[in-house]
């Protein structure tokens, strides 16, 4: 995998998309750390490479909340508190 950084991307611009259409996958860093992924579409799988991208954030969401909850001691949730929660989210949404 090619790693450029914000400079790179904005002077040499051409050499970032010559190797992106090279190796189909580039990282951009900003200040020395990974800041974007940039990954070769077409307009053929552009729908599904953007549903593959959002699910794939999703679950990275859904597993660090598993993680945060399992750090916390709350690992296992009764139903009462399901209840609870879910009883607080129509309520906010009400007013």
């Amino acid at each position: 995998m090619k790693f450029y950084t914000v400079r790179d991307l904005r002077t040499h611009p051409r050499e970032v998309w010559e190797k992106l259409s090279e190796v189909h996958e580039v990282i951009i860093t900003n200040n020395g750390k990974p800041s974007a992924l940039m990954i070769e579409i077409d307009d053929e799988s552009f729908e599904d490479m953007l549903a593959s991208v959002r699910q794939s954030v999703a679950m990275r969401a859904v597993n660090k909340l598993r993680l945060a909850s399992i750090r916390s001691g709350k690992a296992e949730i009764t139903s009462e508190e399901i209840d609870a929660e879910i009883s607080q989210v129509r309520k906010e949404k009400r007013k």
